[in-house]
């Protein structure tokens, strides 16, 4: 069989789900010739479907080196990449699938955008965890030179010249001090705690095509909400399609979207935060 035959027989056994048998038609063919990228592609892919990251981004990297505008190399490459927990390298690959999925006018839906939306949320948790992991060290912290200072001024108090009721009336004073900042500490970091619950960015607020929070969300006879600006620069550049739906779509049809608007400006007035981080 040729090459390209040995590649035909490997899409069809992908589509009945045998991934394994696909793997070894696409190694065949790569042998009989390694210079057509889809080939590696279409291997990578099963990859993927097998949860074989690092063999997924092997030949997404060697379809890259024979193609580098390749979309779907970029895509699976930055697949296969946040699963590995490669986060920054994850979001550069989707971010250039999708940009010459743009260039090129391919359509993948929002199967791009998705991935890429995901790996900033997945960057954005570990991020958070390990701030959250620094919080609590530091509320142990604190706790700890409260409690020493307590324990130092009570060793001071029963070595101190006062009779015994006086020192009884100090040492109570120093414990209330001791809990009353122990219980500043508690509230203090409870506060953190409510605004930690408000840090990530909703994926409703964050526009479909750029990934970022939307400044001027406008709605589509499709019902996608998108960033003005850059739908604009969409229909100007790309083509008069809802790039979503792939419906046409003039400028005219976009319609201001208040309620999203509304919104977005309470959650960034209560997260200042969020114009730096996005």
């Amino acid at each position: 069989m040729s090459a390209a035959e040995l590649k035909d027989q490997g899409n069809r056994l992908f589509s009945a789900k045998q991934f394994d048998d696909a793997v070894q038609c696409y190694t065949k063919a790569i042998i009989k010739n390694s210079t057509v990228p889809t080939y590696f592609t279409n291997r990578a892919l099963c990859h993927l479907k097998l949860k074989k990251w690092n063999q997924a981004i092997l030949d997404s990297r060697q379809a890259l080196d024979l193609d580098g505008n390749l979309v779907k190399a970029h895509f699976f490459l930055g697949q296969a990449l946040l699963e590995q927990e490669c986060y920054d390298e994850s979001i550069a690959a989707l971010k250039r699938a999708f940009d010459l999925a743009k260039e090129q006018k391919l359509n993948f839906g929002d199967d791009i955008a998705s991935a890429y939306r995901m790996a900033k949320k997945r960057r954005f948790a570990v991020a958070e965890e390990k701030r959250i992991l620094q919080e609590v060290e530091l509320q142990k912290y604190l706790n700890k030179l409260v409690i020493e200072d307590r324990e130092r001024s009570i060793a001071a108090m029963k070595e101190s010249t006062l009779d015994d009721e006086e020192k009884d009336a100090e040492i109570q004073n120093i414990d209330h001090e001791a809990e009353k900042r122990l219980s500043q500490i508690s509230d203090l970091f409870a506060e953190v705690d409510d605004r930690r619950k408000k840090r990530e960015v909703p994926d409703a607020l964050c526009g479909r095509i750029s990934f970022e929070i939307m400044k001027d969300p406008v709605i589509t006879p499709s019902g996608i909400t998108y960033d003005k600006k850059v739908i604009e620069e969409h229909l100007q550049r790309v083509g008069h399609f809802d790039p979503v739906t792939r419906t046409d779509l003039r400028q005219e049809q976009l319609i201001p979207n208040l309620a999203m608007k509304d919104i977005i400006d309470d959650f960034v007035t209560k997260n200042e935060w969020v114009v730096a981080e996005y």
